[in-house]
């Protein structure tokens, strides 16, 4: 019992220091009508992994928008350097999409066919880091959807986060 509470313990300690991030992208808020919240786990000093979801409110007449009305992306990010402020990173993700699609049925438009997939993605960025642990991270990339016919090729992997580090 007392080596089943030691490893507990251990296992929960090792989450308490790890270096954890949450992060909302003011990108998509301020210009999609979109909210993306992300939160951050760094594994080593030059790699994490994390999870972000993103939800779409705009309205489906918008003029530019995104295709998914939600995403949730897992992602693993490797660092470039060791610099504790200023660090470049490259990003692999794995995006799961809902939404709609404009389909034409037997000649009547505005008829919409709703999808869940699955993108593979890589993406690229920088981050700052601030002593105070204020953090700002700019990145951007693409997936491709694997599943179905019915999605968008392709998934944009864009934002301007925004957020703390604990």
């Amino acid at each position: 019992m007392k080596k089943v509470l030691l490893v507990v313990v251990v296992f929960i300690s090792s989450f308490v220091h790890a270096q954890q991030e949450v992060k909302v992208d003011l990108l998509d808020a301020l210009a999609f009508k979109t909210l993306e919240f992300s939160y951050e786990y760094y594994t080593t000093e030059r790699s994490s992994i994390g999870v972000s979801a993103l939800f779409n409110f705009e309205k489906r007449t918008a003029d530019f928008k995104y295709n998914e009305q939600q995403m949730f992306t897992p992602f693993f990010r490797h660092y470039f350097t060791n610099n504790r402020n200023w660090n470049h990173f490259g990003e692999v993700f794995m995006g799961i999409n809902t939404g709609e699609r404009e389909v034409e049925l037997d000649g009547a438009t505005n008829t919409y066919k709703k999808y869940t997939d699955g993108a593979l993605g890589i993406a690229v960025g920088s981050k700052y880091v601030s002593s105070g642990g204020f953090v700002i991270d700019v990145y951007a990339g693409l997936g491709r959807n694997l599943f179905t016919s019915e999605s968008r090729s392709i998934v944009p992997r864009i934002g301007v986060n925004l957020g703390y580090r604990f």
